[in-house]
């Protein structure tokens, strides 16, 4: 059934790019027909589609899976195929026989079948599920909060498609509020698993109670229910935690980046292509930005700055130049403050509208930055806030960001009082744990219609 379901996936998302092409040139030209080279583009897209989709998760089950989630992968692993069927054809020299606005047409159209079929499908399955139909029951062992807060999100998620069936009190003498049936005794829930033909049995329990994960693991090995162990971390983990593979063993991560390889590298393929074609598309502003900083005053147009990026590692950080060259005192390092005399008239300008920071797309073409991440400070202000302030260190686990969560609210400019720093860092750690492509494109978003000017900006 799952080899059906994915082969009539592939077969979908194959069609939505042609017809997606198609749409394309009945928007463009007016006809629907083969153009220059238009035909090759499309058939060289759809079979990167065929070989990288699976590598984005694209096809595996959308059980327990939201639609903002499956919608970011989707768009994210199309902007990819795209990415790379362009640079193919610009390696060929065929680019300028290919209509710039068809391109953009077809990508959005295309994208926008391909997520809106799966929303749909995903509307009739969870419409399905809410009915009582495609549901997978499921036994839960557990003990306190932890069992009762994953046996309510099961209730209030019911479009995932599971049902607790039963429960097995694993702390015996401490009721559970559950709206399930409540098991204690060992040998009646076994039956229960078995007689209601439940799929799976999640155990919810503490790192500690290493025997009851044992025994139900032995209990039901020669049974086909899936036995998954959904550890209580939460007294110890610092974010959210997740599983990832050291050398072929699954390790659960509680303190360690909370983003995982595979949405390190989904991250770092979107900064690279957003990177790229922010630089060729605003190439013109920024030969006019560096001629007004030039004839402005007297020195580079470009300030260096060593930042610390990713695991603390050093790295120099690009911004227009917006200062008047002055010297600072070694170890110290003063920040800009309301009506610095040390700032240029053009310099005050690049500053409110955070046109100086333009130049960091090149440091996130050259893997030092990301697109969205913590904004990266000083290393004079690192040394001084990471005694000070709880979590600041923390920061340091992903690459630093051109934007962030923290900058579209509010927290910008100078950090005059600690409790400024304090509120920074707060949204710097919210977004760490929460990470998503989701919440990534909506801080692009944000930035772009109300993040470049900010009365905190001077």
């Amino acid at each position: 059934m799952r080899y059906l379901e994915g082969l009539l996936a592939r077969l979908f998302d194959v069609s939505m790019v042609i017809c997606g092409a198609a749409i394309a040139s009945k928007v463009r030209f007016d006809y629907i027909a083969a153009h220059d080279y238009s035909a090759a583009f499309v058939a060289l897209s759809a079979a990167f589609a065929l070989t990288l989709f699976p590598g984005f998760g694209v096809y595996e089950s959308w059980r327990g899976r939201g639609k903002i989630m499956l919608a970011s992968q989707v768009a994210l692993a199309w902007l990819v195929v795209q990415g790379c069927a362009l640079v193919l054809i610009f390696s060929v020299h065929r680019i300028d026989h290919v209509s710039r606005l068809w391109f953009a047409y077809w990508t959005a159209s295309s994208g926008g079948l391909m997520i809106a079929g799966r929303i749909v499908t995903h509307a009739v399955l969870a419409r399905m599920r809410h009915a009582g139909t495609n549901l997978h029951q499921v036994a839960i062992v557990g003990c306190g909060a932890h069992c009762e807060s994953l046996v309510a999100r099961i209730e209030r998620e019911s479009h995932a498609g599971f049902r607790a069936s039963a429960v097995f009190n694993a702390s015996a003498g401490t009721p559970l509020s559950v709206r399930a049936s409540v098991f204690e005794d060992f040998d009646a829930f076994v039956n229960a698993v078995r007689e209601q033909n439940v799929h799976e049995v999640w155990l919810a329990l503490p790192l500690s109670h290493e025997g009851t994960i044992l025994r139900f693991v032995n209990e039901f090995r020669d049974d086909l229910v899936n036995v998954r162990f959904i550890p209580d971390v939460r007294s110890l983990a610092l974010f959210e935690s997740n599983v990832t593979d050291l050398l072929g063993e699954p390790a659960i991560n509680l303190v360690a980046s909370p983003l995982s390889a595979s949405a390190r590298l989904h991250k770092e393929i979107f900064d690279r292509l957003f990177a790229l074609a922010a630089i060729i598309g605003v190439s013109p502003l920024l030969i006019g930005i560096a001629i007004a900083v030039k004839l402005s005053s007297r020195g580079p147009v470009l300030f260096r700055q060593r930042r610390k990026g990713a695991d603390g590692r050093v790295f120099t950080i690009y911004k227009f130049r917006s200062m008047c060259l002055h010297s600072e005192e070694a170890g110290v390092l003063h920040q800009a403050r309301r009506d610095d005399p040390r700032v240029t008239k053009v310099g005050a300008f690049l500053r409110r509208t955070s046109l100086d920071e333009l130049p960091q797309f090149f440091n996130v073409l050259r893997g030092e930055m990301s697109v969205v991440g913590p904004r990266p400070h000083a290393i004079e202000h690192d040394d001084i806030y990471q005694k000070v302030v709880s979590g600041y260190i923390h920061r340091y686990r992903v690459k630093p960001g051109i934007t962030g969560w923290a900058q579209i609210n509010g927290f910008r400019g100078e950090t005059d009082r600690i409790e400024k720093m304090e509120g920074r860092v707060a949204y710097d750690l919210y977004y760490l744990g929460n990470w998503s492509f989701a919440l990534d494109m909506q801080i692009i978003a944000a930035t772009i219609f109300k993040g470049f000017r900010h009365s905190n900006a001077y």
